[in-house]
């Protein structure tokens, strides 16, 4: 049986998914939790929010995941990092999990991935889960009704958490698998339920499709100033370094949190929602953020409440520290209507320095910004990925390293040709330690933060006196109003400054020695930017 609204001409029969139990196309919110709460999926929560648990995987699986190795993508996907599958393992898994399916039910969303009508794609999401069809129709763009009597899908991504995948047979790593097949234009999920693999499934794909048509794909959030579309801002950066915080700023527009492409056209969002995390959410820093845990729909994801009064514990990190909410964009008051903005003005870059060395901001030339993307460097924050459990010190290449099919040298070329052709000014913002490293410092304060950014958006940064800094060339404002002098001279917030060298020495050493791998694809001013 099938039920709900689709286009006649494209059900899963015609896809050649045949033999499901009862198939729910396109449900709406209250369908979709009314479905959830049937099969025991979650709770319903306060104001009608969704609370569910995902058991073991609490995070993403970025080493199960697998590009199909087929000729037309052989000399195009990054190998290095992205594990490769065979036809043969593939069209296995495929046949299996197509088997395994066999008279269950299913939910099926039909989507938009990107905001920007001339380069967005259909994308088809087949999920067991019917909490998943809610996920991910925050996440993804809606389409509207009448749009689906007439939808055909670019992509399909079927998840199914069930289901088990064979290493040997299936051609992959473990039981768990995020298998992409180009060629076939179809993704396949498999024995994890954490949602979001879902979304990370299709920013890899837009990653992958939009440089080859001149467009920068990002791992960052966006505003825009009230009334002026022209003054936008993107923030890159891992999860954990604020991106979704930090870009919630009342006094402008949003245009997402997560995941955006930069066009001739200007910047645009890839997604309909926000996926906040909610650890030690606070409420009178973040409200907006905040309020959302409470509003009809929301995912709450991994919290734990109160059975009784349904109360959520934004401090109990006992089932993970990567708590999170998901939502549609226009829960928060200030999102933007169109989810569009004009070319970045400013390019924020957000790291997370576990090592308690960087300052709270610096200013970066062209050069210095390509190298400090290849770098991406930041702390891997607790709970994200499965097995990190405090902060991390590593080097995502690009500030997102696990959705880049292709080489780094593709995103960064894109990003320093946009950067010059349109003169963005480029920041680089710790949102990690000082003080003294993690363990003994203490997180840099969020309303010096954001202090800091005002004055950068607003421009007033520029007039501020800039001193270089000794280990990597950039520019430190020396005082900036509303901030502790201090804070900008990190050597000066630790007890003992030797100790604050030898840990600099130690961190410009592990950037030193990670460039090197792009060394051979960079031009002559990227390596000399590359420290001072």
């Amino acid at each position: 049986m099938t039920s709900g609204r689709v286009n006649p001409k494209f059900r899963l029969d015609d896809q050649g998914i045949s033999g499901l139990g009862n198939v729910y196309y396109n449900y709406l919110e209250p369908a979709l939790i009314q479905e959830a709460l049937k099969r025991d999926e979650g709770t319903l929560g306060q104001g009608g929010a969704f609370l569910v648990t995902t058991g073991k995987f609490t995070g993403r699986s970025p080493k199960d995941k697998h590009v199909v190795k087929t000729p037309s993508v052989a000399d195009s996907i990054w190998w290095e990092n992205n594990a490769a599958m065979s036809p043969e393992g593939f069209d296995a898994l495929h046949a299996d999990m197509i088997e395994h399916m066999k008279g269950r039910d299913y939910f099926v969303q039909d989507l938009i991935g990107g905001s920007d009508p001339t380069v967005s794609i259909n994308v088809r999401m087949v999920t067991e889960l019917a909490w998943h069809n809610l996920f991910i129709r925050h996440l993804l763009r809606r389409p509207e009704r009448a749009q689906l009597d007439s939808f055909i899908a670019d992509f399909t991504v079927i998840n199914c958490p069930s289901f088990q995948a064979n290493p040997e047979k299936h051609n992959c790593r473990s039981e768990t698998v995020i298998a992409m097949n180009f060629d076939k234009k179809l993704i396949l999920i498999g024995g994890t339920e954490y949602a979001g693999e879902n979304k990370k499934s299709v920013f890899t794909l837009l990653n992958y499709l939009l440089p080859e048509k001149g467009i920068m794909p990002m791992h960052c959030s966006a505003n825009h100033a009230v009334g002026n579309p022209v003054d936008t801002a993107v923030f890159f950066g891992l999860s954990g370094t604020g991106k979704t915080t930090l870009s919630a700023d009342p006094q402008r527009v949003l245009i997402g949190d997560d995941e955006h492409g930069w066009s001739d056209r200007g910047t645009f969002n890839f997604e309909g929602g926000c996926y906040a995390k909610t650890i030690n959410l606070n409420p009178e820093a973040e409200p907006e953020i905040f309020a959302t845990t409470s509003k009809f729909g929301t995912v709450i994801e991994n919290m734990v409440f109160d059975h009784e009064t349904l109360e959520l514990d934004f401090y109990d990190d006992s089932l993970t520290a990567n708590m999170r909410c998901a939502y549609p964009l226009g829960y928060i008051s200030n999102a933007s209507d169109t989810a569009l903005g004009g070319h970045p003005k400013n390019v924020i870059m957000l790291t997370c320095d576990a090592f308690g060395v960087l300052p709270p901001i610096a200013r970066l030339t062209p050069a210095q910004a390509m190298y400090h993307f290849l770098s991406g460097f930041t702390s891997k924050v607790a709970g994200t990925e499965r097995g990190v459990t405090e902060p991390e010190p590593t080097f995502s290449t690009c500030f997102g390293a696990p959705f880049m099919p292709r080489r780094p040298e593709a995103y960064g070329n894109l990003l320093r040709e946009k950067i010059a052709k349109h003169g963005a000014t480029c920041w680089l913002v710790n949102t990690g330690w000082t003080g003294g490293a993690y363990g003994t410092g203490s997180r840099m304060p969020i309303k010096a933060t954001r202090a800091l950014l005002t004055a950068a958006l607003d421009g007033s940064l520029a007039d501020a006196k800039f001193r270089k800094d000794e280990n990597f060339g950039f520019d430190v404002p020396v005082e900036v109003p509303r901030v502790d002098k201090a804070l900008l001279d990190p050597r000066s917030t630790w007890n003992d400054p030797a100790a604050y060298d030898a840990q600099a020495a130690k961190l410009v050493q592990m950037f030193a020695d990670n460039f090197e791998q792009y060394v051979p694809y960079i031009d002559e001013d990227v390596k000399a930017a590359a420290i001072s």
